[in-house]
C-alpha cells in the first residue's frame, strides 16, 4: 500500500484513490457524510456510545453540525444509537459490578450526555433496598483490610470509601453498623465526626479504597 492512506488504481487510471475509512479519505475532499458514518462506525466498534458521545467526536474531526444531525438520525433509528439501552446498561453493570449508588450513577450519565430524563427512568430501577444491599456488599469486601483498625478511623475509612460510590451518609452508616454487627459487638460509631455528604461528586470515582 502506498504512503499517506492511498492505494494505487488500476492500469490506466493515472491517480491513486484514498483507502475508505483512511485518514485521507476523510480529507478537505471526502463526503462530510462519509466521514461522519466512518467515526460513528469506529466508536461504536470499540464500546457503546451516547449520541453526545458520538457527536462530540463527529465536532473533533470538523463534520458540519446539521450532517452529524442526519447521521446520528439515521443511526438511532436503526438501534445503533440508543440513549436509553445504553442508559438501562450503564446502570446495570456499574452497580452490580462496582456497587455505584443512583448518585454516582446519575453522574456518570450525565458526563456521557444522557438527558435526565432517560437517566433518572435507568436509575429508578435500584430501589432502595438494593441500594442498602449493594453498600453493605461493598463494606464486607473492604473488612478485612480495616477490620484492626480502631473503630473511629475503620468508620471514617468505609464511609469514604462508600461516597466515593455515591452513597449518602444515611445508608453509608446504616451499612457500616449492620456489617459490623457481623462480625462481632458493634462499637459506637462517631457519625458526627465524618461529614460523608461534604464529600463533591468529583470526588466519586468508584475507587475501592
Amino acid at each position: 500500500m502506498a504512503r499517506g492512506g492511498r492505494r494505487r488504481g488500476g492500469a490506466g487510471d493515472g491517480f491513486e484513490a484514498p483507502v475508505p475509512g483512511s485518514v485521507a479519505a476523510s480529507g478537505p475532499d471526502a463526503d462530510p457524510e462519509a466521514v461522519a458514518r466512518t467515526i460513528a462506525l469506529r466508536q461504536l466498534a470499540l464500546a457503546p456510545r451516547t449520541r453526545a458521545q458520538l457527536a462530540e467526536a463527529m465536532a473533533r474531526r470538523g463534520v458540519p453540525d446539521d450532517v452529524a444531525e442526519r447521521v446520528l438520525d439515521r443511526f438511532t433509528d436503526v438501534q445503533l444509537v440508543d440513549d436509553e439501552e445504553f442508559a438501562r446498561q450503564w446502570v446495570a453493570t456499574r452497580h452490580a459490578g462496582r456497587g455505584l449508588a443512583r448518585r454516582a450513577l446519575s453522574h456518570e450519565l450525565r458526563l456521557r450526555g444522557v438527558d435526565d430524563d432517560t437517566l433518572q427512568e435507568a436509575v429508578g430501577a435500584i430501589g432502595d433496598d438494593d441500594e442498602l444491599e449493594a453498600a453493605r456488599g461493598l463494606v464486607r469486601r473492604r473488612w478485612p483490610a480495616v477490620r484492626t483498625d480502631e473503630p473511629a478511623r475503620r468508620t471514617r475509612r468505609l464511609a469514604a470509601m462508600l461516597a466515593r460510590k455515591g452513597y449518602g451518609a444515611g445508608i453509608a452508616f446504616r451499612a457500616i453498623r449492620e456489617v459490623a454487627g457481623e462480625f462481632g459487638p458493634v462499637d459506637e460509631i462517631p457519625i458526627d465526626e465524618i461529614p460523608v455528604d461534604e464529600l463533591t461528586m468529583d470526588e466519586v470515582r468508584g475507587d475501592d479504597d
